[in-house]
């Protein structure tokens, strides 16, 4: 008589905001939905991707085992530069594990399949692109508003909702908070109130 072991592929999942206010809700749902177990699931709440510590992430990487698939929402999640993203990926690949992204270009990717990694590299490059971007328009917004002489005799800069949260995308994707904030003029705390009071998206 004798038992055969048959390997759990687990699915772990992570979600992540970058501000107190911020709800993860969203994103827990949507990790239960596609299967993720609620006692695999890891939140940091109030750490952007820029920062270098995020506990929970670093739990999460280190739950991974041989044939586990790492589970997140969108790609912006992992916070990271396309160079870094990709080598994360080919890391988990060495170690046997996976990473799906639920929303990549508007579909399910899995790096798991050929297919899956081949559309995570491409979508990962468009993803620092369209970043690379969002830093333009608003480093040329500022040049504008200089050569406007807006800024100058001490004028108090402003900027829309949108130019904020488009400079809380790249913070959270790991741009520098103090050199997006330098972009656009102001302080790095001044950006930073300027992220938490912006209006809950709904």
């Amino acid at each position: 008589m004798y038992s055969t072991l048959v390997a759990r592929h687990s699915l772990i999942g992570y979600a992540r905001v970058s501000t107190r206010r911020q709800d993860a809700d969203r994103q827990v749902e949507d990790l239960l939905a596609a299967g993720v177990r609620r006692d695999d699931l890891y939140v940091d709440h109030g750490v952007s991707g820029a920062r270098a510590s995020r506990p929970k992430f670093d739990k999460a990487v280190a739950a991974l085992q041989e044939g586990d698939t790492l589970v997140i929402t969108t790609l912006d999640r992992l916070g990271r530069s396309t160079q870094n993203m990709l080598a994360f990926a080919e890391t988990l690949r060495e170690r046997g594990a996976g990473l799906r992204v639920l929303n990549l270009g508007g579909g399910d990717v899995d790096t798991h399949t050929p297919m899956g990694s081949m559309v995570f590299t491409v979508m990962a490059a468009l993803a620092q692109m369209e970043l690379e971007i969002k830093r333009e328009r608003i480093t040329d917004s500022v040049a504008k508003r200089r050569a406007a002489g807006q800024d100058l005799g001490g004028r108090r800069q402003t900027f829309t909702d949108s130019q904020i949260r488009s400079a809380a995308h790249l913070v959270e994707a790991g741009r520098p908070a103090a050199q997006v904030a330098r972009d656009m003029g102001m302080s790095r705390a001044t950006l930073y109130r300027r992220i938490r009071d912006l209006p809950v998206s709904t």
